[in-house]
């Protein structure tokens, strides 16, 4: 492949590395990963409320990895509400879980940036082969693209399975239990998973610019060390 176009794809990998980088950054610290309805099972009961009147006892919540904010009903009007995870929910959630999607979620930038960094070097410097050439490229590109994919498996883990959503509802409310409706991933999980799919694209695109995918050898090369064994 020509070296021009070789640039302009290696610059396309590069400007969607830098965006998947700042789109993470704003979704880590924005309230909208989840967006969920929070019926206040006790009310409920109390008054044998069904159909249009359990709208009445229907609240709703959204929060991301730091905050959030929600609407709890009973009956007797709504009741908003604001929390944050540290240092108020710890004795709520799995600090574990929620602790190790920040990590990841941070290294997760990191190196996207040096993705960045790499892509943009491999299109205008002299790279050299084994770090900064097509190795290095796809060593990133799949740690990245781990990194998200862990992210979007350990927070959808803290959600379903350690129910997050009905963990916050019920924080700190004795006389009322609130049961979860639903639960809808909203826009900055989402970001995470355009990420996680970039970074797949990107290997796809140090393939279109002509570069072997890392531990296959091409025949010649193959062939070169046959008859480099036989001389010795």
């Amino acid at each position: 492949m020509p070296s021009q176009q070789k640039k302009i794809i290696f610059c396309m990998a590069g400007v969607l590395s830098f965006l998947c980088a700042l789109g993470v950054v704003t979704a880590v610290g924005t309230p909208l990963w989840i967006k969920a309805t929070i019926l206040c099972k006790t009310g409920a009961l109390l008054v044998n409320a069904s159909g249009k009147e359990l709208d009445k006892f229907m609240g709703e919540m959204q929060y991301g990895l730091f905050h959030g904010e929600g609407i709890r009903q009973c009956g007797l009007g709504a009741r908003p509400f604001r929390f944050s995870f540290f240092p108020d929910l710890l004795q709520a959630i799995p600090v574990s879980i929620h602790v190790n999607i920040i990590l990841f979620s941070m290294i997760l930038v990191v190196l996207t940036m040096v993705g960045t960094a790499f892509f943009m070097y491999n299109a205008f410097g002299k790279p050299f082969e084994t770090l900064h050439g097509p190795l290095g490229l796809y060593l990133v590109s799949f740690i990245s693209g781990s990194c998200g994919c862990l992210v979007m498996v350990l927070f959808a883990s803290e959600v379903k399975i350690h129910h997050l959503s009905e963990k916050i509802a019920n924080f700190k409310e004795g006389t009322y239990a609130y049961k979860t409706q639903t639960e809808n991933y909203t826009t900055s999980f989402w970001v995470v998973f355009i990420c996680f799919f970039v970074h797949f694209l990107n290997g796809l695109l140090i393939r279109l610019a002509g570069f072997q995918f890392p531990f296959t050898k091409s025949k010649d090369t193959e062939t070169t060390n046959v008859a480099a064994d036989l001389m010795y």
